[in-house]
């Protein structure tokens, strides 16, 4: 039999370990959906493009593999930018393969109105993605796919395009390699005796982890230098759950609270961990330079793009954090630090407590419904600010969140890859604004029979925004959403679906037994919140 481009392309993302791809046909990549039809390859089809690639990034966060979404030529390859935007801003290991035009109708350069033709459809995909990856011809495709995932893991990781021209897939192809795995970069540029000298000097450390330290699987590694150096642990939001609950050191709790900022302020060394400091963590840079800062990471400029480091030691997160261990000897307050990050944490719940009654229920409701081993999506909705900022992630990649570009519509999406990521399924929370971005895959989950459930909070419209056109002295307007009866909606798909009143005893009762149900199931919940102290407009620093 005749092995073609499809069957090329398949083999490679096979010998690379792929075991699901999401995607959507069109009239261009059928020669692909053919080949996966007898492939080992489960094959997720979704009802959108943009659901493709944020189900693939799902699955990359809470599996730490690469997602691989497939998509065909223009409009349909278009559809995909937002969640491939995502993707990149989150430094998720996506693969993205789209068509292209046939060869023979292609003429670069020039646009002659082929169906689905763009003059440049891989210049789109440039902005959001570490590197486009074109082939030429079918013997090319089995070298193209593999060296396209090959850049998605090797670190920093980061989306990549790969471009197939329609006839290719159907053409005669050879097998020319075999995919191999991504070797960890061991090696360490830096001064690491002065690294070590910072360390010993400091009297008041800390660490600020970030999605760097996630992806590099350094939590075990973060946690030892911390305990040695007796110094708190800020994760930010990409590297939730990296400690774990129990770490002595391990803070649990976001930055943009006053109680937690005081680590930072009084901070006379800050060890930055694969993070790059972003806005939304530092509440737009108002954060100020700490006294001296070591940074570690895969990326030299991106340690120092935002805060000045006196030292950046560029490597692999677990390896230079592994080495910085064996230099550092350990420390005998820990058990001091401990007890004042007790302290911290319990009169921050008790602020909390007294401030947003509600929204901490809902937060107890939520967290005593959802097993530690189930993956968590919280989506930019006010819920999904909360649960972000406080739900007490068990593990890494347990709890992930659009921050990254911050896209409305996120969780649902990435939920569809998420639970296939692991064995307890996922829960996705939406507002109804963000869940309407997506609704259609509540066929996709129906069809794949998905262990998700999608918590979609009805406050009648984007709430947020409600928010800070009031903060703003407006009336709010264009902000009342009209929606559809949710649960019937879900219904109509063939999902267990219900509607409760607010988020108490009822919702914590409800959710239970749909994440109980290990099937796709969605849960309504009529209710409004006000937006937490780590919304943008509620920052502390300005």
């Amino acid at each position: 039999m005749t092995q073609t481009g499809a069957d090329a392309l398949l083999g490679a993302l096979r010998s690379a370990g792929v075991e699901v791809v999401f995607g959507l046909p069109g009239t261009h990549n059928l020669a692909l959906w053919d080949a996966l039809l007898q492939s080992s390859i489960r094959l997720v089809c979704v009802r959108h493009e943009q659901a493709a690639v944020y189900a693939a990034d799902g699955y990359a966060r809470a599996s730490g593999r690469v997602g691989v979404a497939l998509t065909t030529t223009g409009p349909g390859a278009a559809n995909a930018l937002a969640a491939t935007g995502e993707a990149w801003a989150a430094g998720s290991p996506v693969l993205v393969i789209a068509t292209d035009v046939a060869t023979a109708l292609r003429r670069r350069g020039v646009h002659r109105g082929a169906l689905h033709e763009c003059l440049d459809q891989a210049a789109m995909f440039a902005p959001v993605v570490k590197a486009v990856v074109r082939v030429e011809s079918a013997n090319e495709l089995d070298r193209a796919t593999g060296q396209a995932l090959e850049l998605c893991r090797a670190a920093p990781s980061r989306p990549v395009y790969l471009e197939v021209p329609t006839d290719l897939l159907s053409a005669p192809a050879r097998m020319l390699r075999e995919v191999g795995e991504v070797a960890l970069a061991s090696s360490i540029e830096g001064d690491f005796a002065r690294a070590l000298e910072l360390c010993a000097a400091a009297e008041r450390p800390l660490i600020w982890a970030g999605g760097g330290a996630l992806r590099a699987e350094a939590g075990e590694a973060v946690g030892e230098l911390a305990a040695r150096l007796a110094a708190p642990v800020i994760t930010t939001y990409m590297a939730r759950g990296l400690l774990g609950r129990e770490h002595p050191c391990a803070v649990g709790l976001p930055p943009h609270l006053p109680r937690v900022g005081v680590l930072w302020d009084a901070a006379d060394l800050v060890i930055a961990i694969g993070a790059d400091f972003d806005g939304m963590m530092t509440q737009n840079w108002a954060m100020p330079q700490p006294p001296r800062l070591l940074a570690v990471n895969v990326d030299a400029a991106d340690a120092v793009k935002s805060y000045a480091a006196d030292l950046v030691l560029v490597g692999d997160a677990r390896v230079v954090v592994g080495k910085l261990v064996e230099g550092v000897p350990e420390g005998g307050a820990l058990d001091e630090l401990a007890a004042r990050l007790d302290a911290l944490r319990a009169a921050v719940r008790g602020e909390l407590r007294r401030e947003h009654p509600r929204e901490v229920e809902f937060l107890h409701r939520f967290a005593a419904a959802v097993p530690d081993e189930a993956v968590v999506l919280a989506d930019m909705c006010i819920p999904g600010y909360w649960l972000a900022a406080f739900h007490p992630a068990p593990a890494p990649r347990r709890l992930l969140y659009p921050m990254g570009w911050g896209t409305l519509g996120f969780a649902f999406p990435a939920s569809l890859g998420a639970a296939l990521a692991g064995e307890a399924g996922a829960v996705s929370v939406s507002g109804d604004g963000g869940f309407l971005f997506a609704c259609g895959e509540l066929a996709t989950a129906a069809q794949e029979r998905l262990p998700l459930t999608a918590v979609i909070v009805d406050d009648g419209g984007y709430g947020m925004l409600r928010f800070e056109q009031r903060g703003a002295g407006r009336d709010p307007s264009g902000m009342d959403l009209h929606a559809p009866d949710f649960a019937a909606l879900a219904r109509s798909f063939g999902i267990e679906a219900e509607t409760v009143e607010g988020l108490g005893a009822e919702f914590g009762a409800a959710l239970t037994r749909h994440v109980a149900a290990a099937a796709p199931s969605a849960l309504v919940a009529r209710a409004r919140l006000d937006p937490p102290p780590t919304s943008s407009p509620r920052w502390y620093r300005r």
